[in-house]
């Protein structure tokens, strides 16, 4: 990228692991925002020295709220606890590869609606780094060219689209990407319902409200009839 020196690799390697993967992905020109998936970009061995590097930051975070971690028992191993979390569980899905998902052919060439939740969605916004806590519901519309994906499968792309730092209305967008892509039907929609705790345990700590978002593409978009399909059975399994 122009203004951006290229490195040696004597020169890459000396560098933390953070800015290693950083220049590569800026030389590639690729955008690592929040809710980006950058495991292209990492080596074997980098998703452990990130690790270490964020539990070096965390634990200068926690000197910084004035908290004594090496006297107070319950802080001493948290800047470890939160780094490994950050990395291996809660924003899993910016380090990690798509999960393997094996794709069938539509032999039987089904053209039904087929709904699959509700399913719990765990993410955190972007904004506050706080739990956004919820439900997915997927409706399909197959047709004979589309891949058939196992029924755990949709659970384990929606966890790994979902959990990483994002807003719901572009989470919601993103699962039905990746979606359309693998299966190929003649329509999706996704419904989201979920607490956001930017709003139950900070700002205004409003308790009761939710946030609810759709997307519909192809045949539920066009067709009222499917669409208040889809939204009635969503509905009554709510």
């Amino acid at each position: 990228m122009t203004g951006t020196p290229t490195l040696s690799a004597e020169a890459l390697a000396a560098l933390p692991a953070s800015e290693r993967i950083r220049y590569r992905l800026v030389h590639a020109r690729k955008r690592y925002h929040a809710n980006d998936n950058i495991a292209d970009f990492l080596e074997p061995g980098e998703l452990e020295q990130l690790q270490a590097e964020v539990q070096v930051k965390m634990q200068e975070v926690l000197q910084s709220l004035v908290i004594d971690t090496e006297s107070d028992h319950n802080t001493q191993e948290t800047a470890k606890r939160v780094a490994k979390m950050f990395l291996r569980e809660v924003f899993a899905g910016r380090y990690n590869a798509a999960p393997a998902v094996t794709e069938f052919p539509n032999a039987e060439r089904l053209n039904e609606l087929m709904i699959v939740g509700p399913i719990t969605v765990r993410s955190a916004c972007s904004h506050h780094l706080c739990p956004i806590i919820g439900k997915v519901w997927i409706g399909l519309l197959p047709n004979e060219h589309s891949n058939l994906i196992g029924l755990s499968k949709y659970a384990r792309l929606t966890d790994w689209i979902m959990s990483r730092p994002q807003i719901q209305e572009e989470a919601v967008t993103m699962l039905a990407n990746e979606l359309q892509d693998r299966v190929r039907p003649d329509g999706l929609a996704i419904v989201m319902d979920a607490d956001h705790f930017c709003m139950h345990w900070r700002g205004v700590k409003d308790m009761e409200s939710t946030m609810i978002n759709s997307v519909m593409r192809g045949a539920f978009l066009k067709d009222p009839n499917l669409r208040r399909e889809f939204l009635s059975l969503v509905r009554s399994k709510s």
